[in-house]
């Protein structure tokens, strides 16, 4: 057991208005998980109905968005909650990934243009937009570079990326975003095919800090749309230079470090930011004109598809001081299955669209 202060109580949240049923069951789940991890209460009421006078970890939905929402919740860094926080809420999601087109019409409040120059060299080809006009102007410049992926900011799984090849694909596809998703950014890179994704990342919990590398998996929903199915990782105690320490193949290698720059640079870029939870999603593919690529698609600095794997990882580090790596994995599937003895269910039951969906994550042999 982690020796924590007993008077913390984890609890779970989530800034969204209405969050959909399975993401605030699954961020309850592992709240309560984390909670058992470190040896403290649960509270499984609503936030609001917590006690003023008592200590809380919170596990938020989403990265936390400016100090009125921190000091609400008496977070005030990393040691109170499994998370992020930044100043502004484009900064939680991929639009800061890319720079803005020149002479944008619209550039959102607190825009941080050198940290898109720090990280060009270890993200994607690409432009980020917050308005139809600027998408229009920046998709339409880049398509003789080859398909473009359009991605809504504050998309996850993969859900409303498209991608175009021609003027009247692009008219098509941001037909189809609404003035919501634009004024939340809209991220537009260059499309890559023989794609895999790598996850790179870290997570601290009452002084213990554990980094991975890893690999997402996709399946098909119940729609037959592909989105994320689960990521496989590979778990070891200590910081990123602990994992580069490992005998690595040559691009997880570079996955690690891209991550580590992008990391670096948001620590040393973004005012005020701090986070417990930090995942990095790398693309590796080709591009359009048959040259390797490998980049930054996005960060989390929230609870993530991943967390499943990470907190199994975690609760078996704690369970054993001399253990020093372990693989850890995490599902998201769309049929129901018994599961192994070791599986921890995060979710069982409909989506947002009344689909069967089934979380878990387990740890794995080595």
């Amino acid at each position: 057991m982690i020796h924590a202060e007993n008077r913390r109580i984890v609890i779970a949240t989530s800034p969204q208005a209405d969050p959909a049923p399975e993401d605030a069951c699954s961020n309850r789940e592992l709240a309560r998980w984390l909670a058992e991890i470190q040896g403290l209460e649960f509270f499984d009421g609503p936030p609001a109905a917590r006690d003023p006078q008592r200590h809380y970890y919170w596990v938020p939905s989403d990265t936390l968005v400016g100090r009125e929402q921190a000091r609400r919740l008496g977070v005030q860094g990393p040691l109170d909650l499994f998370g992020g926080y930044v100043e502004q809420a484009h900064q939680a999601g991929k639009a800061i990934v890319h720079p803005l087109i020149e002479h944008a019409a619209l550039t959102p409040r607190g825009w941080a243009a050198g940290f898109a120059e720090r990280v060009a060299s270890v993200v994607l080809d690409g432009h980020s937009a917050f308005c139809c006009q600027d998408a229009w102007r920046c998709a339409s410049a880049r398509l003789p570079r080859g398909p473009q992926r359009l991605k809504p900011a504050g998309g996850r799984g993969g859900l409303g990326q498209r991608v175009v090849a021609d003027v009247d694909e692009l008219e098509a596809a941001l037909a189809g975003y609404d003035e919501a998703d634009f004024l939340a950014g809209l991220a537009i890179e260059d499309d890559l095919a023989e794609v895999r994704t790598l996850s790179v990342g870290q997570a601290q919990v009452s002084g213990v800090l554990l980094s991975y590398h890893g690999f997402q998996q996709q399946n098909r929903n119940a729609r037959g749309e592909l989105v994320y199915g689960g990521s496989d990782l590979l778990v070891v105690r200590g910081d990123f230079d602990a994992l580069l320490g490992l005998d690595l193949a040559a691009e997880v290698r570079l996955a690690i470090q891209q991550g580590r720059a992008f990391d670096r640079a948001a620590s040393q870029c973004l005012p005020h930011f701090f986070a417990s939870r930090r995942n990095y999603d790398i693309a590796q593919g080709v591009d359009a004109r048959g040259r390797q690529r490998s980049g930054v698609l996005e960060q989390s600095w929230r609870v993530g598809g991943a967390t499943g794997a990470e907190l199994a990882a975690l609760q078996a580090l704690v369970a054993d001081p001399a253990l020093q790596a372990v693989r850890a994995s995490s599902f998201e599937i769309f049929e129901d299955k018994a599961l192994p003895a070791n599986a921890r269910v995060i979710y069982r039951g409909p989506d947002r669209r009344g689909d069967f969906l089934l979380k878990y994550a387990m740890v794995e042999d080595l």
